[in-house]
């Protein structure tokens, strides 16, 4: 399995003029751990219901962290795509592409937070019409000369976009099922439109609020189209989740550090029980089972979200993460 990691691109209160180099010096020492990748979440404005935080600008903040590393795939998780012009988009996923050296992965969304949609012009009822058609036009101007696409919503007439890759960035789809909570923005459902998304694109990232057995689920219908269609090319099959890595030994003590931890960064809109019913919250050994059980459903790449920019952090994932369960289907020892 291969593991990723989240930068710490929340913005904290405390936050002060050293944050911009602990940012740099994070990516710089993932890549030295020997992390895949990095990855970056994506909201325009703050979206109160369920962090604490705001985010720094995605793709601006990959660009950054693309110039102090080399190896480290960079991705989006994810973009949300409905809040985008796809011209613009493309330009600015060319460059990253291009300056990074290729290494950008294309991670797409249609996004949940309604006054965010508000914010930029659109409407919530949109979003999966303006992500199927915004993926469709940057995926052409990334492509093609000259592109035309003519969509509900947007218009492109002989448009090209340089630089062109050499190589188009893969495209991974989140969406899917999560475990239930009346707070939860969305119905726990595989809908036909993002089936439809997941098994044309190049992976699949299921939420970090779908447990192993909704994982499975998911899956299933996602192997199930794709052989009924016959397509064969490769597949990832991702999941991202958000941890707190403590060797603490008593449960209390590692039970109050992890929600001390999480409630910095997520509100408490859903409970404690509910947070530790999806996330890889316990002691190490119950965060390595949880993992495995990940695993076991299918899944093949991990992205874990920090709750810092504290490096050590990072060491410890390397540690107990990285370490037992890079490049194998399972825990070693």
């Amino acid at each position: 399995m291969k593991v990723g990691v989240f930068l710490p691109s929340f913005l904290l209160p405390d936050r002060g003029p050293t944050e911009p180099e602990r940012l740099r010096g994070f990516a710089r020492r993932a890549e030295e751990l020997g992390f895949d990748s990095l990855w970056i979440t994506d909201h325009v404005v703050t979206a109160r219901r369920f962090y604490r935080v705001s985010w720094l600008d995605s793709l601006m903040t990959l660009s950054h962290v693309a110039a102090v590393t080399k190896r480290v795939k960079l991705g989006t998780s994810i973009l949300i795509l409905p809040l985008r012009q796809p011209a613009v988009l493309a330009k600015e996923i060319a460059t990253l592409h291009h300056l990074s050296g290729e290494r950008y992965i294309y991670g797409v969304g249609v996004g949940w937070y309604g006054p965010e949609f508000e914010a930029c012009g659109v409407r919530k009822s949109e979003r999966g019409v303006r992500t199927d058609e915004v993926l469709r036009a940057t995926h052409a101007l990334l492509t093609q000369d000259e592109v035309e696409f003519h969509g509900r919503y947007y218009d492109l007439t002989k448009v090209t976009v340089e630089p062109r890759p050499l190589t188009a960035p893969p495209t991974w789809v989140g969406g899917g099922r999560q475990l239930e909570h009346e707070a939860s923005p969305e119905q726990s459902r595989m809908s036909p439109t993002v089936l439809e998304r997941i098994v044309n694109a190049d992976g699949w990232i299921a939420r970090p609020t779908c447990p192993p057995h909704l994982i499975v689920v998911d899956l299933q219908e996602i192997i199930q189209t794709r052989t009924q269609r016959q397509l064969t090319r490769p597949f990832t099959v991702a999941h991202e989740n958000f941890t707190w890595l403590t060797e603490a030994c008593s449960a209390d003590a590692i039970t109050a550090e992890q929600q001390l931890r999480f409630s910095q960064v997520v509100s408490n809109e859903r409970p404690w029980n509910y947070i530790d019913a999806v996330y890889l919250t316990g002691s190490i050994d119950d965060i390595q089972k949880k993992i495995q059980a990940r695993i076991d459903a299918g899944i093949e790449y991990l992205m874990l979200h920090t709750l810092t920019t504290d490096p050590w952090q990072l060491e410890l994932m390397a540690k107990h993460v990285l370490e037992p369960f890079h490049n194998s289907g399972s825990r070693q020892g």
